[in-house]
């Protein structure tokens, strides 16, 4: 993946395997075990970290927060068959926003998607009363059908609200680190300017991962983790 993040002229990836409540998705002990993986390869920083899973209505996530705390970077979203199945609109928004409000999320991934429909606005206000990033996810074409009305919708709502996007390849496959065809038709379509997504800039990403990591830290100091 750093090989495939290289070729297609990324400088920051991040690594993010499913959490363990994903069918047949890595063991709990995978997680523990990124602290192996260096922080850079071949010239690419490595954020080494986790798409975990929402459970429930009240933002459970499928990994304790003493291997959360230990990550660089932690997204969290909805999928099938991982504990918590969509509901209604009210109860996916409370479940979403109370995922973003635990300290040690940085990210909701594809929140466009139609199955796990939200209040795209309450959803933007919390994210961004707690300084968490949405996604605009470029595979949502492929694996989430319907999803561009809603990620145009959330982007333009995200835009008014002055909360930062960040664009999301959600490469499963090497070569696809990097290619953000699909997603950048929604940034056409929303009028997104480069400011207005987190990635569009190294340095604003990192500034975000030192944002974040402090309160991690802070977390590990209690948790002795």
């Amino acid at each position: 993946m750093a090989a495939g993040a290289k070729e297609n002229g990324i400088k920051i990836l991040g690594m993010t395997d499913h959490g363990p409540n994903m069918p047949r998705g890595p063991h709990i002990y995978h997680f523990a075990n990124l602290k192996i993986i260096p922080k850079e390869i071949d010239g690419i920083k490595i954020l080494r970290g986790v798409e975990a899973n929402i459970t429930d209505i009240y933002g459970t996530l499928d990994l304790p927060v003493e291997i959360l705390a230990r990550l660089d970077i932690v997204l969290v979203g909805f999928h099938t068959g991982t504990g918590y199945e969509s509901g209604s609109k009210e109860d996916n928004t409370k479940a979403m926003i109370n995922a973003i409000k635990n300290p040690l999320v940085d990210i909701v991934v594809h929140p466009g998607n139609p199955e796990y429909q939200v209040d795209s606005q309450r959803v933007i206000m919390a994210a961004k009363e707690d300084d968490v990033a949405l996604e605009i996810n470029n595979s949502s074409y492929l694996s989430r059908p319907g999803s561009k009305k809603r990620c145009i919708e959330i982007a333009q709502l995200a835009k008014k609200a002055g909360l930062k996007l960040i664009l999301g390849t959600d490469a499963h496959y090497s070569a696809r680190v990097g290619v953000f065809d699909k997603a950048l038709e929604i940034v056409k379509e929303a009028q997104l300017e480069e400011d207005d997504i987190l990635n569009t800039s190294l340095d604003r990403v990192e500034e975000f991962i030192a944002r974040k990591s402090k309160v991690k830290k802070l977390i590990k100091e209690n948790y002795r983790v």
